[in-house]
């Protein structure tokens, strides 16, 4: 577990860094634009999870056998959601100057229900990681998971500016 608290800090430390140096966002008149910046960050991010999760989560060669291909489909999954995420961070981002009531409600219930559709995926694969690793190392996966999520989260949410009153 320190090795996950360590990876965790300095997963944080190099999101500040990029935070504040690597994402040049380019400001339009209506907002800002991100797609590059989401697009290089997400690939970065997908890289490090895996190695954080493969640092954190000990597998004898047999589980590990099981587990990554069981992981694949999982991300691929929680991926599809994601992408439904980020082209409603891009839409904001690119409308956040000139959003209308409309708009605002409409992105917050997008962004509730693919709150939603994430947490359903993940319930849907609790069972099928318990049937290839122990229901502890799974209950430790999901835990080293949902952190990254989070500092994803945290991530993106921090190049994002906050609805202008």
């Amino acid at each position: 577990m320190t090795r996950l608290i360590f990876s965790c800090v300095v997963l944080t430390i190099a999101f500040a860094a990029a935070g504040t140096t690597a994402l040049a966002q380019r400001e339009t008149a209506t907002g800002i634009e991100v797609e590059k910046d989401l697009a290089l960050l997400r690939r970065d991010l997908r890289a490090d999870k895996k190695q954080l999760i493969a640092l954190n989560l000990p597998l004898t060669a047999e589980e590990a056998t099981k587990f990554w291909p069981v992981y694949d489909e999982y991300v691929g999954e929680m991926a599809k959601v994601n992408d439904q995420f980020y082209a409603v961070i891009k839409e904001y981002a690119a409308n956040q100057k000139t959003l209308t009531d409309a708009q605002a409600s409409s992105m917050i219930n997008q962004w509730a229900a693919i709150q939603v559709k994430q947490a359903q995926i993940r319930q849907k694969y609790i069972p099928i990681v318990e049937k290839v690793i122990s229901p502890r190392k799974a209950a430790l996966f999901f835990q080293i998971d949902r952190r990254l999520y989070a500092l994803m989260d945290l991530q993106v949410a921090s190049q994002i500016p906050l609805v202008a009153q």
